[in-house]
């Protein structure tokens, strides 16, 4: 998987200002369903189009931008949480065992 990291919060205004198709996901290093739901991801990753861009927030080390996404996309705080977003819209989110590549892919598709 070709993750891209967010840091920073700036990042998030970045992403915003591109306003293009985006996938987030918020991952808890210390969660084991996070841990199930990031393999998933991966191991379906082929779902996903060439250049799809698929953001990843260790959300223990950067609680501070998990807070910042919350609060730019109006999306309450899950663990683990995928959002897929264009500008300040989120088109989709989804946590827990919910999280699913085929659901995500179909926002890079259209």
């Amino acid at each position: 998987m070709n993750w891209k990291n967010i840091t920073s919060v700036t990042q998030l205004d970045d992403i915003i200002a591109d306003n293009q198709v985006h996938a987030i996901f918020k991952h808890s290093t210390r969660c084991p369903v996070s841990s199930m739901a990031k393999r998933s991801l991966e191991f379906n990753e082929d779902l996903l189009p060439e250049g799809a861009s698929i953001f990843y927030l260790d959300l223990i080390a950067h609680r501070d931008v998990s807070n910042a996404i919350a609060e730019k996309w109006n999306i309450r705080h899950e663990s683990p949480q995928v959002l897929v977003i264009k500008g300040t819209e989120a088109l989709y989110n989804a946590s827990h065992e919910n999280i699913d590549m085929a659901d995500i892919a179909k926002f890079f598709s259209s």
